[in-house]
């Protein structure tokens, strides 16, 4: 099967190149109105060659962002742009979707706004899956990074001044999960970027659905690990790229600490594996939890999560059959059906809750 380069976190790749003495860039949408193609918060990372990875518009603008980058990269100076159907610079470079978005631009490094050290430390507690957000005063690009602690308190990091207008704010991006802009009493705005760790995806049992299924995952932003003690199936050269652990499912588990951004999807047929799998899934937060199989198979199962103690309404967190019933044949259309449901899950979309197997 041919395996394809996965695309890399644009903030991970905007650091590493400017810890290397390259010339670097970071694009973030600070800004949104109507139908935007893309959410505030998104990045996109230019090197001084062109190379860039991420998006800010899908592709309507990312021209215009990288000519914008490029003068940011020799200059140093942050440009904020602003794009919208009636401007003539969106219709010069074809933003037709109707909407209007805010792109900051800001050069990585000791000539630019944004200090490597910072982003550092940002990327540190996102790979630790702590909650936390860049607050940036887009007046003057002065950045303050602010952890959520267990006890849902705002702490700057750094021993910075966090202003007390911002708190409200602050607490509203973190609850909901979305990036937010603040405007000041004194008229400053800010833009508050939630750094939330990416979306995991879990897959227990390393067989050809999850060869497909991986890589497919990986590639729309989710953090894959493969989990499967068969040591002959979960290798290297059938997972490329992707985080192998041999561990039995429910240590597995234990030690990847599950939180509320994790799915976990079980592909074994082997009640062996899935049953710890599924026993550990539903003693966590996981907002998805899949188990491959037949309906007669999934009956099977939840009778024996019953004699464990686990009752009708927690197992009914269980997809199973798993996936969007589109009639999906061969490993590859099983693996786009899972990953749709886990995607529609994700979003509360109308097909989470009707799959079409009833």
């Amino acid at each position: 099967m041919t395996q394809h380069p996965l695309p890399r976190d644009p903030l991970d790749l905007v650091l590493a190149w400017a810890e290397a003495g390259r010339p670097a860039a970071l694009a973030t949408v600070v800004a949104t109105w109507g139908s935007s193609p893309r959410p505030s918060g998104s990045m996109m990372a230019i090197d001084a060659t062109g190379r860039i990875e991420g998006s800010v518009s899908g592709g309507c603008v990312e021209a215009s962002v990288v000519d914008a980058a490029e003068s940011v990269m020799r200059g140093g100076v942050p440009e904020l742009l602003s794009y919208g159907v009636t401007s003539e610079q969106a219709w010069a470079v074809g933003l037709a979707c109707g909407g209007e978005l805010d792109v900051l631009v800001e050069s990585v490094g000791p000539e630019g706004t944004l200090d490597p050290a910072l982003l550092r430390q940002a990327t540190a507690l996102r790979r630790e899956r702590r909650p936390a957000l860049l607050a940036t005063r887009l007046t003057d690009m002065h950045h303050i990074l602010v952890e959520r602690t267990a006890g849902g308190h705002a702490v700057a990091h750094g021993g910075a001044d966090l202003p007390a207008h911002l708190l409200p704010t602050l607490d509203a991006a973190f609850r909901g999960g979305r990036s937010a802009r603040h405007e000041a009493p004194d008229g400053e705005v800010w833009f508050l970027h939630l750094l939330t760790p990416p979306h995991r995806l879990l897959i227990v049992g390393a067989v050809h659905i999850a060869q497909v299924l991986a890589p497919l995952a990986a590639a729309t932003g989710f953090a894959v690990t493969v989990i499967d003690p068969r040591t002959q199936l979960a290798t290297p050269e059938r997972f490329p790229g992707i985080p192998l652990v041999t561990d039995w499912p429910d240590e597995a588990l234990a030690a990847l600490e599950i939180d509320d951004h994790t799915a976990i999807v079980t592909l074994t047929h082997d009640a062996k594996l899935d049953d710890p799998t599924l026993r550990a899934a539903l003693d966590s937060p996981a907002f998805y939890i899949g188990a491959l199989g037949s309906r007669k198979t999934q009956a099977s199962r939840l009778n024996r999560l019953r004699e464990a103690g686990y009752d009708d309404a927690r197992a009914a967190r269980i997809h199973g059959p798993v996936g969007l019933a589109i009639g999906a044949i061969g490993a590859p259309e099983i693996a786009l059906s899972i990953l749709a449901q886990i995607v529609a899950v994700r979003r509360d979309a109308p097909l989470a809750r009707r799959p079409g197997w009833t």
